[in-house]
């Protein structure tokens, strides 16, 4: 049963492997271009609505005040603080109390240990953040982040 190896096979194998897998990536980009339109949320990023128009002005706060610095959003950015990306979810799907917390802060921060500290925004902006992270939290990432800790 001991079979030689030709060039003829091993040419056979690649252009084989070469067409399956590359059927399979089409298939697959299909698959998630199908899929894409289902999960998009642009429509509340509209800036001819109020809700649009606060979401796109919490994002301005976000940047601003530098939040990525420390947390992360989706995934994305540092990993001092914990991950926005649920934080609706997580607060009880309540912005009041994503304000709440966010009003809280103590101004120096608490000795002795890493804390967010008070950016004393106006009503307006904390309303503005607090729509920007209910947004956030409702974008379907297809499980990410894997736990409601984030």
């Amino acid at each position: 049963m001991a079979q030689v190896f030709t060039k003829s096979m091993a040419r056979n194998i690649f252009y084989g492997g070469s067409a399956f897998f590359f059927l399979l990536f089409l298939a697959l980009t299909f698959d998630t271009a199908m899929a894409l339109p289902d999960r998009d949320q642009r429509a509340l990023l509209d800036p001819s609505t109020p809700l649009g128009q606060q979401i796109r002005h919490g994002k301005a706060v976000w940047e601003n005040n530098n939040c990525i610095g420390c947390h992360s959003l989706l995934g994305e950015g540092a990993y001092f603080a914990p991950e926005l990306g649920n934080v609706y979810i997580r607060f009880g799907n309540s912005t009041e109390a994503i304000k709440a917390f966010i009003q809280s802060r103590p101004a120096d921060g608490i000795p002795g240990r890493r804390s967010m500290p008070q950016f004393n925004l106006s009503d307006a902006d904390l309303e503005a953040i607090a729509q920007f992270l209910k947004y956030a939290s409702e974008i379907d990432t297809a499980g990410w982040p894997p736990n409601k800790q984030g």
